[in-house]
């Protein structure tokens, strides 16, 4: 049975603590616990101050790498983009990880400096680099700790990691912008464009959203589409202030400040129906000096295209159904089922491990398939009439209809509670729990990637038929 390798390892991990396991995994059943994960999104920003400057003739150009540690070893999850020649950076890349409280997720955050020669990570371009865990980060909100040099040492820079959990709309916006008319910044050239959109918190503070590539020697920049969380973007308000910023990027990273405006979510939706929405960059400087001065050029807004994300109980209310198919291994690996230390061993008054396993996973999947039958499949076994050995034959020996009933696993579990004795490990429960944690990710995964929208529940009661 495909489950058995997992039945195994817990088995394994578990034998000289199985009685206090037993306690834990009751008072886990009690309290609900593998029926509520407590699982919850959160976004972390990267911001650094005080690095290090190592070469004389120029800048670093910081890079974030952050790595979570994984059965002892260090794993790397993401990486920030780079930012040419900057002090104190301040990241747009964002990071999303899943947050288990129930669970201590460290976390290493290093700091590299990537010349423009390469983007490969040297250990010798490492400038720092910190570790803690992602609790201490969603404790504090905004967590800031001095980065560590090689050797431990406690170095002048320091790293601040700002968390924020993903609540209410998970939807995603996608944001295309140009402009025209900007000031030229450069003597000898064209302004280098980029543009910046800041979120305004409701304590005035300002986080940076997006920060869009640079578009060299370019008044009319059209700078590429983007996409971001609608809760990144506006913390799900449409009429909270969006702060925008237009620079000329200069290589010293003392970029000069072209102009700015305010916006919100709510009239950049106007986008949505074709038409461009403009706001005049403002230089509040130029407009106090000079008399005759109207702006600095013109940001225009070009598509707003909101991407739903939908979630499991969507496409479960819209009539999605999930079936579930078993395969069993009847070979000898596993020992004579005659024998009690195999795991196919016929017990005359309680169901084995394979049946324990099976009854477990399919009272779940049961109530996601409407017609309650299991296609169930085996393999290693001599079949009658001539005891052939098959790798692939219908358990209920049906080749045309491989589908069992539910009632049949109904009546398994009813005839477990009855004849096991009290105090006998519900590790079924936690395997189950175990197997089925990630199919409503692969279900909304697999469905968004394929662009396919769940139906209303109207739409789904419309089409159903049903029996009499």
């Amino acid at each position: 049975f495909f489950f058995w390798n997992m039945i195994e390892e817990k088995k394994k991990k578990k034998v000289s603590t199985s009685i206090s396991y037993d306690i834990y995994e009751s008072a886990a059943n009690s309290l609900g616990l593998f029926n509520s994960p407590c699982l919850t999104k959160v976004e972390l920003r990267v911001a650094c101050k005080g690095i290090s400057d190592r070469d004389a003739l120029s800048k670093p150009d910081p890079c974030v790498v952050i790595k979570m540690q994984s059965h002892g070893q260090w794993l790397e999850v993401d990486r920030t983009e780079v930012i040419r020649s900057c002090l104190n950076p301040t990241f747009s890349k964002v990071f999303t990880l899943d947050f288990y409280f129930e669970e201590v997720q460290r976390l290493r955050y290093e700091l590299y400096d990537i010349s423009s020669s390469h983007n490969g990570m040297r250990e010798v371009d490492c400038l720092g680099a910190m570790e803690c865990t992602l609790g201490q980060i969603i404790s504090q909100r905004k967590f800031t700790k001095a980065l560590l040099k090689q050797g431990n040492t406690v170095g002048k820079s320091s790293i601040m990691i700002t968390a924020e959990e993903l609540t209410g709309n998970n939807d995603y916006v996608e944001l295309s912008f140009s402009a025209r008319k900007l000031d030229d910044k450069d003597f000898f050239s064209k302004s280098d464009p980029f543009l910046e959109i800041y979120r305004v918190n409701d304590d005035n503070t300002q986080q940076l959203v997006h920060r869009t590539e640079t578009v060299m020697n370019n008044l009319n920049p059209v700078w590429k589409t983007f996409k971001t969380s609608l809760n990144s973007l506006c913390s799900g308000d449409h009429e909270r202030i969006l702060k925008c910023t237009v620079w000329d990027w200069d290589s010293n990273g003392k970029h000069d400040f072209i102009g700015e405006f305010q916006a919100t979510f709510k009239e950049m939706r106007s986008a949505m129906d074709g038409r461009q929405v403009q706001w005049e960059c403002i230089n509040p400087k130029y407009k106090v000096k000079k008399k005759n001065y109207k702006n600095s050029g013109i940001v225009i807004l070009n598509q707003c295209k909101i991407i739903k994300m939908h979630s499991f109980l969507d496409y479960i209310m819209g009539g999605c159904q999930r079936q579930f198919t078993v395969a069993i291994d009847f070979t000898a690996s596993n020992g004579d089922p005659r024998n009690s230390c195999s795991l196919h061993y016929i017990h005359p008054y309680q169901p084995n491990e394979y049946l324990k396993a099976l009854v477990a996973v399919g009272e779940i999947c049961q109530d996601y398939d409407s017609d309650k039958m299991f296609p169930a499949f085996g393999f290693g076994a001599r079949i009658p009439p001539d005891f052939k050995v098959s790798h692939d034959f219908a358990v209920n020996f049906n080749e045309d209809n491989p589908e069992c009933a539910a009632v049949y696993a109904q009546a398994c579990l009813e005839k477990r509670e009855n004849l096991m004795p009290e105090g006998v490990s519900a590790s079924p429960a936690a395997l189950a729990k175990s197997v089925l944690a990630e199919v409503p990710n692969q279900v909304v995964d697999y469905y968004n990637s394929k662009g396919i929208k769940p139906k209303c529940p109207s739409e789904y009661e419309s089409s159903r038929t049903f029996g009499h």
